[in-house]
């Protein structure tokens, strides 16, 4: 293990860099694309529960066959697997991201209408702080998703830490199937470690007063 670190550090370094430049575009993104639709759609119940069942149903759908469908229209490599990420991402973020402004209490914006509010300042100053914890739970399973997901992005030229596994799948190469684990493995417990105390931050932040006496 340590001799294949020393004599490989370059390589391994290198997948690791492909594995966090697809793990990083595709959050850009799949949050920005989540958060248009979420614009668009919020305000109608019945619209937002088709597009999160047709999401689901994408999501559904294995990763590698979602790669098959789309080589013919876009090629293989990067760009289809980050597309494919990105369609993922959207069910996970779109499903919180509502839920997080749909569960805003009615009361506090009428409240914010009645002070003559604009709807863009209710948005930005009311619904947005209030809907952020679930916006920030989204993101967090959606980094966390990505992360394994990317990996079989080796299997269409995408590189990665998937390819690391993959050559050592096909090899019996057990040093690089560890490495890849390791390196895989790792990004995944650093990343929820920090996206953990992020939420909680969040929560704390946006957590409603305690009345006096309870």
């Amino acid at each position: 293990m340590v001799d294949y670190l020393i004599r490989n550090y370059s390589r391994l370094f290198t997948v690791l860099q492909q594995h966090l430049q697809i793990v990083g575009m595709t959050l850009l993104l799949s949050v920005l694309l989540a958060s248009i639709i979420t614009l668009c759609i919020m305000r109608s119940r019945v619209i937002s529960n088709i597009v999160i069942t047709l999401l689901g149903a994408v999501y559904s759908i294995p990763s590698l066959a979602l790669f098959a469908i789309l080589i013919p229209f876009i090629g293989i490599g990067r760009n289809t697997a980050i597309v494919v990420l990105v369609a993922y991402n959207q069910f996970l973020l779109l499903r919180n991201f509502i839920a997080g402004f749909q569960h805003v209490d009615p009361a506090l914006i009428e409240a914010a209408t009645g002070l003559g509010m604009p709807e863009r300042t209710i948005l930005w100053k009311v619904k947005l702080p209030l809907a952020f914890p679930a916006i920030v739970a989204g993101i967090h399973l959606s980094i966390i998703s990505t992360i394994g997901i990317a990996t079989i992005a080796a299997t269409i030229n995408a590189g990665g830490i998937g390819v690391l596994l993959f050559e050592g799948l096909r090899t019996f190469n057990t040093t690089k199937i560890l490495w890849g684990t390791i390196l895989a493995g790792g990004i995944a417990i650093i990343l929820n470690s920090m996206l953990k105390l992020v939420q909680k931050l969040v929560n704390r932040r946006f957590q409603p007063p305690r009345e006096v006496g309870d």
